[in-house]
């Protein structure tokens, strides 16, 4: 099976994969908890903070429930450390072919980011065909990947970047997207203040949205 079928996978686990800024690595284990809670087993939790790689640790130890992915992988070193920490896949904003190596070196599942035909073109001269479109609403959002069905009827995208509870179920109704990625499942003020149950109810509500 190849790697982008590996990533491909996770779409098989609901709608929407949650995007995760992990500030304080106390709030690691008792999030995850929460989304699979809410029916929310895929987690990336993003490479933005000093804290990231241990909370992505414990989460995958704490929480086996939860399939925990890497995001914002940029670099073969942080494809490594995400492998040493446990995670299960990668995602990356963009797509290098060194990156691509690297994940294949790590034996780490990745989904690269893509934002024109040019980089989708690319990622799938590399062997992959399910791709981040990022930052799916500022490069042209719905109307964007509609473009990108015709030339690319084999390619399927996971759209982050801009998305919101009321604007998911545009791009999930789209025939080439599979999942899409959103924030705003773990908004920081809830988790700040530990409010681990609006945080279920919000990963219930994104679990329920279908596509058309």
């Amino acid at each position: 099976m190849s790697l982008s079928n590996d990533t491909l996978s996770l779409a098989s686990h609901g709608p929407v994969i949650p995007v995760i800024v992990i500030q304080r690595l106390q709030d690691a284990v008792p999030l995850a908890e929460a989304l699979v809670a809410g029916g929310v087993k895929v987690l990336e939790v993003t490479l933005r903070t000093p804290v990231a790689l241990q909370a992505m640790e414990a989460m995958a130890r704490a929480v086996p429930e939860a399939i925990v992915g890497a995001g914002t992988l940029r670099s073969a070193a942080d494809v490594k450390a995400a492998r040493d920490a446990g995670c299960k896949f990668g995602v990356s904003p963009g797509y290098t072919d060194a990156i691509g190596a690297a994940c294949r070196e790590q034996g780490l599942p990745l989904l690269p980011g893509v934002s024109t035909a040019s980089e989708v073109m690319q990622a799938n001269a590399a062997g992959y065909h399910f791709l981040k479109l990022f930052p799916a609403v500022a490069v042209g959002g719905v109307n964007l990947l509609k473009a990108l069905a015709g030339p690319f009827p084999d390619v399927a995208f996971c759209p982050t970047g801009g998305i919101s509870l009321e604007s998911a179920p545009q791009f999930l109704s789209l025939p080439n997207v599979r999942v899409c990625g959103g924030s705003w499942l773990t908004p920081q003020d809830a988790v700040d203040q530990g409010d681990w149950a609006r945080i279920t109810r919000l990963a219930a509500e994104a679990q329920a949205l279908r596509q058309g």
